[in-house]
């Protein structure tokens, strides 16, 4: 009995492919919008305000972030949580791949949380006329969080490792 439930327990490992997969169509759903907003940039780059402009791209830029986290935390957590990518010799292999823990994919994905929050404080401080000074409080303080969190994250990391 005690073994049948260690290896279904096991094999549950099993139901997160899917999950894993899904991420991939929200990757995909993010490539679709990504291009969407280029296609729609294109035509009036000419005309728009140079302001307008730079928070198009920092809107781009942020796409980009959160498909860069997609992948990796779709890929880390399939190697981790799942099973090791069986990618041939003849391919093209991430540098990162078979290398990132659990414990340093959380800091990664700390790390990009952080990254892609100041890019959406930046382009709220790039409005800054036209928010009021409350919300723009609140932005910045739950940017600090975000940063004192991946801080602290990387500090206690640091700490078990020695």
């Amino acid at each position: 009995m005690e073994r049948f439930i260690e290896n279904a327990m096991y094999a549950s490992r099993w139901l997160l492919a899917p999950i894993y997969f899904g991420l991939s169509l929200g990757l995909l759903a993010l490539a679709l919008k990504f291009f969407q907003e280029v296609f729609h940039l294109l035509p009036h780059v000419f005309s728009m305000a140079e302001a307008d402009l730079i928070l198009v791209i920092l809107s781009l830029i942020d796409m980009a972030l959160v498909g860069g986290l997609l992948v990796m935390v779709m890929i880390s957590g399939y190697e981790n949580f799942v099973s090791q990518l069986d990618i041939g010799d003849d391919k093209e292999k991430l540098s990162w791949l078979g290398k990132m823990d659990s414990g340093s994919l959380k800091m990664k994905v700390a790390a990009s949380i952080v990254a892609i929050s100041s890019i959406h404080l930046l382009k709220v401080f790039m409005d800054a006329k036209n928010i009021p000074d409350s919300k723009l409080m609140w932005y910045v303080l739950i940017h600090m969080t975000f940063v004192a969190s991946a801080f602290a994250m990387g500090y206690l990391d640091k700490l078990t490792k020695h």
